[in-house]
């Protein structure tokens, strides 16, 4: 339930439970505001006669269900003066304070060591601990409340500069999600001290109800994000007229590449992006994840508007980062250690049209059990060799030609990684989960290529085209014209002119296109994540980043991610068992060739 009582005031109950986070609405306490309406139960209120009858009415019915109910009452002291005067950084004060039962005192240190184990930007806090006096004048609301267990948490607004009005805001995001998260385990540790619970998490007591704001900003990001194909905007349209003059000239002359004209307005979109109100969530997570989608959606626009001039791969190196010496240094071992001749490479080339039929197949074998499984399949003239996923569509361009062998281990990566997860996140009920949180792209492409493995269709060729992509974007970065990676890809790598053109036109791309470092920094992740004992299950769900792993744990937790409608089928593929279990154990990328 949601009750609007008027000037800002409000109850919020998304389910019931056995607590209540109570907070007097005043100007100058934004962030205590803002911790009290994270929590799945919470009360705003302006008068402490409205609000004691409010808690009276929940607390009956909670308690009949539950057989106690906890109050927290969540406030601002006046002013840091702990602050004051002082040339270091000093400690700040926070007051909690409790009533007698125990169930209370163990919420209270719960609480307590969180709020102590936590970094709010090197400043300590200096906890005091009390028990509620009873009736205190100007005593909080909680010391006037009795019949059931109380906490009463004060904190001094470190997050205001010295002239009380100017907000830091990081500071100010920093605070609420600590407290809301401190809180949290003060709960916890009542429920399991009242023997009425025992989550498995203290997050799984946090929202499991997004608001309307959240749905509405949900719609109008994806909107922006969806009014343009980013990678279809950088990427040539005459790739197969470029090569043929790159090598009538002697491959010397710079290839010109032709784009698809521009059909949306960036200024319009950006203006749309930072038009939305990501200030209402009532849910730092999920605030959080939207902040960091937006910029990435505004570094796309940013891109597309610096195609073809330096602006756009600096752009690019924001987006995806360089290319780590770490990295640099493995791609360059891979490529040492599988070494081939170009006559080791297998006959038996299928066409475009035999890839499409083997597309249509696998799709339909999703859609069998999975009717919102509705990809589509296009047959494109305006790509370089290859395929790639956009949305809901699978495209193929028309020249691909791959060896027979190779066809289920592509598919596997298209279908069964980024279509899976776009549907998978279609189910979400939030859209973010489909078009990707921030930074997803290097996850997703470090599963899709370890699909590959699974299928046992991984090849020394197809690891070292990855490999190479690495050295590619890192000569590209340093500033190597694109005649001198294509070079050193036929000379020193011993690629074939076509297929060095080709991964050279790809990271050289609108200006110079660093994304394609991320497949090999994905895999790593991936096989690093798995050797940590860790789970594919929530990547499955949706396109998500490694970084965002105990983000989407969370909100599993809380109910607000629903686990993966559908698996991958290659999951069951004969041999997948065994390999999958060879990479927890520890594996190289070397170690997967064949497999």
């Amino acid at each position: 339930m949601r009750c609007d009582l008027g000037r800002g005031a409000r109850l919020h109950i998304d389910r019931p439970l056995p607590f209540i986070v109570i907070h007097r609405l005043v100007r100058s306490a934004a962030a205590a505001r803002a911790v009290a309406s994270a929590n799945a139960s919470h009360l705003l209120f302006r008068t402490q006669s409205e609000a004691r009858a409010i808690i009276a009415e929940v607390a009956d019915v909670m308690i009949e269900r539950f057989g106690t109910f906890l109050v927290i009452e969540v406030a601002e002291l006046p002013v840091d003066s702990l602050a004051e005067d002082a040339s270091r950084l000093p400690p700040f004060e926070i007051e909690l304070a409790a009533s007698e039962e125990n169930s209370a005192q163990a919420a209270l240190a719960a609480t307590a060591s969180a709020i102590q184990g936590v970094d709010v930007k090197f400043r300590l806090p200096q906890i005091t601990k009390a028990t509620i006096a009873q009736k205190k004048p100007g005593a909080p609301l909680v010391s006037r409340l009795t019949g059931y267990p109380v906490l009463h948490i004060a904190f001094a607004p470190i997050y205001r500069a010295p002239d009380g009005k100017t907000i830091y805001p990081d500071l100010s995001e920093r605070v609420v999600a600590n407290m809301v998260d401190s809180i949290l385990q003060g709960i916890a540790a009542f429920v399991r001290k009242s023997g009425i619970m025992n989550p498995a998490t203290h997050r799984a007591l946090g929202r499991k109800v997004f608001i309307d704001t959240v749905t509405r900003a949900d719609y109008a990001i994806d909107e922006v994000a969806r009014s343009f194909d980013f990678l279809l905007s950088v990427t040539p349209i005459n790739a197969s007229p470029a090569f043929e003059q790159f090598a009538e000239s002697g491959y010397k002359r710079f290839p010109r590449f032709l784009y698809r004209p521009l059909t949306v307005d960036v200024d319009r979109q950006k203006r749309a992006l930072y038009s939305i109100d990501l200030d209402r969530f009532e849910d730092p997570v999920l605030s959080r994840l939207y902040e960091e989608r937006r910029l990435e959606i505004d570094l796309q626009l940013s891109m597309i508007a610096a195609r073809e001039t330096a602006r756009f791969r600096e752009l690019g190196r924001a987006l995806y980062g360089s290319v780590e010496p770490s990295l640099l240094d493995a791609a360059k071992g891979i490529l040492a250690k599988s070494r081939i001749r170009r006559s080791d490479s297998p006959p038996g080339q299928v066409s475009s049209t035999t890839i499409k039929k083997h597309a249509e197949a696998m799709i339909a074998a999703y859609g069998d059990d999975n009717a919102g499984f509705d990809a589509r399949i296009e047959l494109r003239e305006d790509l370089p060799s290859g395929m790639m996923v956009t949305g809901c569509r699978l495209l193929i361009a028309k020249g691909m030609a791959v060896p027979r062998h190779r066809v289920e281990a592509l598919l596997s990566h298209e279908i069964g990684v980024h279509l899976l997860t776009y549907f998978n996140g279609s189910a979400q009920g939030l859209r973010l989960f489909r078009s990707g949180l921030a930074g997803y792209e290097g996850l997703q492409e470090g599963l899709a290529v370890l699909a590959e493995y699974l299928v046992g269709g991984m090849t020394a060729t197809r690891l070292r085209l990855i490999a190479a992509r690495v050295i590619a974007c890192a000569m590209m970065l340093e500033g190597a014209s694109f005649k001198t990676t294509f070079d050193a890809m036929v000379r020193d790598h011993g690629f074939s002119e076509h297929t060095a053109f080709t991964l050279t036109l790809r990271v050289y791309r609108g200006g110079g296109f660093v994304k394609d470092a991320i497949y090999l920094r994905g895999l790593f992740e991936i096989l690093a994540h798995l050797e940590d004992g860790g789970s594919l299950d929530p990547f499955w769900s949706g396109k998500i980043a490694a970084s965002h792993f105990p983000v989407i744990q969370e909100l599993e937790s809380r109910g607000l991610l629903k686990p993966a409608r559908i698996l991958p089928l290659f999951l069951s593929r004969k041999g997948a068992a065994e390999r999958l279990d060879k990479a927890r154990s520890g594996l190289s990328p070397i170690d997967m060739i064949n497999a």
